[in-house]
């Protein structure tokens, strides 16, 4: 069972995760709370899988509470929930290790798959969120294509990093390579400690600088980037 907790100042769109959530079978949402320090005391006292977490708040704001979230090494998958898609609130969250995106207009048809996500450690971004992100890695220039001898990653890591970068999950790598999705999460885990990074997302967004991977489409409801 998935358990979640669910911060958000609204009682109608609390009221209707819930019920969302509460129906797919194999998620359970243990509380709920309406501010940035509910938020982070709901979190310690209930130790869930996934935060579905509102930006705006009456005190902290999500970029705050993410924030302080990964500064204590929480566990907790932080999926964030809402209206705004501005890059400032996108880039922040991201960068404080929000593993989700997901914009409250497609909310209800994609929430559940994208909570299922966020628990297996993968990355749910909005199309929205997802072109952002593209276009950031474009806008900020791309470096020169790699050689092997500059790249710090060994060949099957750069096909673990190029199959990340185009979308697939690890079950969808694992299949590509004909490995176990074992292998394939000790893989990343090696990619994200030689490129120093924390997400599927950054990874991806380095793959693309360094001409190591093609751009990724920004279609459909989560991009899969874990």
């Amino acid at each position: 069972m998935i358990t979640v907790v669910v911060v958000d100042d609204h009682p109608v769109v609390r009221a209707g995760m819930r019920k969302v959530l509460d129906a797919a079978g194999d998620i359970s949402v243990c509380a709920e709370g309406v501010s940035g320090a509910e938020a982070l005391r709901l979190v310690e006292l209930h130790h869930p899988d996934v935060l579905l977490l509102d930006v705006r708040l009456p005190d902290l704001s999500g970029v705050e509470v993410a924030e302080r979230l990964q500064d204590a090494g929480v566990d907790t998958a932080v999926l964030v929930l809402t209206a705004y898609d501005d890059p400032q609130t996108v880039f922040g969250l991201l960068e404080r290790g929000a593993v989700g995106y997901v914009l409250k207009d497609e909310a209800l048809g994609t929430l559940v798959n994208a909570v299922r996500a966020a628990s297996s450690g993968e990355t749910w971004l909005s199309p929205a969120v997802a072109s952002q992100i593209v276009d950031r890695a474009l806008g900020e220039g791309l470096s020169e294509p790699l050689s092997v001898h500059e790249s710090p990653l060994t060949p099957r890591e750069t096909e673990v990093l190029q199959l990340l970068a185009r979308g697939l999950d690890n079950a969808g790598i694992a299949e590509t390579l004909t490995v176990t999705k074992r292998t394939v999460q000790n893989h990343v885990s090696s990619v994200y400690a030689k490129l120093r990074v924390s997400s599927r997302t950054q990874a991806a967004l380095w793959a693309i600088r360094h001409g190591v991977a093609d751009v990724p489409p920004a279609n459909g409801a989560g991009d899969g980037i874990e």
